[in-house]
């Protein structure tokens, strides 16, 4: 395998999971922000910075656990850990990466240029908080989420409480699906002392998960109402809801791939909430 394939796999271009999961919070603030009218300049911007700081998160991320990814089933072919792939040469990519992701904000508001600093500095210590941080899955919910508040920062000029509330329902989301996938790793990560939300959670995970998904949408209603939001959004909503039980028949008997699925499948919780949003909008 040539080291550009090698690169590709190590910020993780083959797997897209990971920015749509970002991608479709930020969507549904840029439209609740904007009142369902984004500048498309914006959503370009934002659009091309979620992928690009994702990949740069996937690179730090294998390289802070090169020597954990070896012990674990799912990892220990990643480049990085299987050694085709240096660690200088990670930092390096998620360097050049980060850097390209601050030149898309540079025509935009100083609260931004400053949130993104903050979104950096997240991204980059999440790696080491499953060191020692009993559910790094909600520090991983704050760096999934940290584009709502830039969202409003660079439409709005500021952060309404809105945008808290918003962040904290995807803390709730990000929970319930890295919960999820978490699982999956459950006995290789209680092998070598690794902490997760699967593991601190314990016989009562799958009943959290179905919690977190309950505030997730019960959050995001509270948040939609207030902004004056109705069918199409309870309709997204609904349907979302539906996706979390679905989610429940997979994830109850704690198999591997079942877990996974459910994982991956959140793609779909994302964009019916989103399309609920942006539907009410542009049905009005």
């Amino acid at each position: 395998m040539n080291k550009l394939a090698l690169y590709f796999r190590l910020v993780r271009l083959d797997k897209p999971i990971g920015t749509v999961l970002l991608l479709w919070p930020t969507l549904s603030a840029m439209w609740l922000a904007s009142n369902g009218v984004p500048d498309w300049k914006l959503l370009l911007i934002f659009s091309l910075g979620t992928l690009l700081m994702r990949s740069a998160g996937c690179a730090i991320n294998d390289y802070a656990d090169q020597d954990i990814d070896k012990f674990v089933k799912r990892t220990e072919q990643r480049p990085i850990t299987s050694g085709r792939v240096s660690g200088k040469e990670a930092l390096a990519i998620a360097a050049v990466l980060a850097i390209l992701a601050f030149c898309l904000i540079l025509p935009l508001n100083t609260l931004t240029k400053q949130m993104s600093i903050a979104a950096v500095v997240i991204a980059g210590t999440y790696p080491y908080f499953k060191r020692f941080f009993a559910i790094p899955q909600a520090y991983l919910g704050i760096a999934f989420g940290f584009g709502i508040p830039m969202a409003f920062a660079a439409i709005q000029g500021t952060v309404p409480l809105l945008a808290w509330v918003l962040l904290i329902s995807n803390v709730f989301w990000t929970l319930a699906y890295d919960t999820e996938y978490a699982m999956v790793d459950r006995d290789d990560d209680l092998k070598i002392g690794i902490r997760t939300s699967a593991i601190t959670f314990g016989r009562y995970d799958v009943a959290i998960v179905m919690f977190c998904y309950a505030m997730h949408l019960t959050l995001l209603l509270l948040c939609g109402w207030q902004q004056g939001l109705r069918l199409w959004f309870v309709a997204g909503l609904a349907v979302a809801a539906g996706i979390a039980v679905y989610h429940y028949t997979l994830i109850r008997n704690r198999e591997r791939d079942a877990c996974f699925y459910a994982f991956r499948h959140n793609n779909w919780l994302g964009a019916a909430v989103f399309a609920g949003v942006a539907l009410d909008y542009a049905l009005r």
